[in-house]
């Protein structure tokens, strides 16, 4: 299915114009954090485009390392981080294909923020995969992406194109949990409405513990 790549999008598109580059924090993010749930710790951003959210653990102290497949939303991302003067370690990288690979470290915490409708049923195994490979025993992870029962980008279908060339894919809550439940012990999943720049949104919202390590075996059959 052909669609604009992301790093088309953050050459060509003002990011003011960019739907999901929102400088403030959401609110449900933010209460992981004010709630204690994710304490100051070593914490990847997957798909962090210009570094927002990034830089918001950075100010509350966690250790931030962000990635997005898209070169230029990596030059925004570092950009902006040293405009607010904090330190984040920004990296390239394609998270089904090298995420492992590149950041060549482990995390405490790994969150991707309306990111896992970017990538198709087929490929969501192997992310699924990664994100549990570069967290620590008993790492958390949230994520949140759009429920089919939003009623955005025109229809009720699984598919659906947006307005800057993009195709994403809408979930349910059962495929939520078939997909995450070999990886990840499901602390909480559910339907939630956030804000978004000009409307708001039904997600999916994940928040989960990583498994034992003794999946690991399981993982490479």
């Amino acid at each position: 299915m052909k669609q604009v790549e992301p790093d088309e999008i953050y050459r060509n598109v003002p990011l003011i114009e960019i739907p999901w580059n929102i400088e403030t924090p959401p609110e449900v993010l933010v209460q992981l954090v004010e709630s204690g749930k994710v304490l100051p710790c070593e914490v990847i951003d997957l798909g962090c485009g210009a570094g927002n959210y990034a830089i918001y653990f950075a100010h509350k102290g966690f250790n931030v390392t962000g990635v997005d497949i898209s070169p230029m939303a990596i030059k925004f991302a570092k950009e902006n981080a040293k405009k607010k003067k904090v330190k984040c370690n920004f990296l390239v990288t394609d998270v089904v294909d090298d995420l492992v690979n590149v950041v060549k470290k482990t995390f405490d915490f790994a969150y991707d923020w309306e990111v896992l409708h970017h990538i198709f049923p087929e490929k969501r195994k192997k992310f699924i995969q990664n994100v549990y490979g570069v967290l620590n025993p008993g790492g958390k992870y949230l994520s949140v992406c759009f429920n089919e029962k939003d009623a955005q980008f025109g229809g009720s279908g699984k598919f659906r194109n947006t307005h800057l060339g993009t195709v994403l894919y809408f979930s349910s809550e059962e495929e939520l949990n078939d997909l995450f439940n070999s990886y990840f012990d499901i602390i909480e999943l559910k339907t939630i409405e956030i804000g978004g720049k000009s409307v708001s949104h039904i997600v999916n919202y994940a928040f989960m513990e990583k498994k034992s390590e003794e999946l690991n075996t399981k993982m490479k059959k």
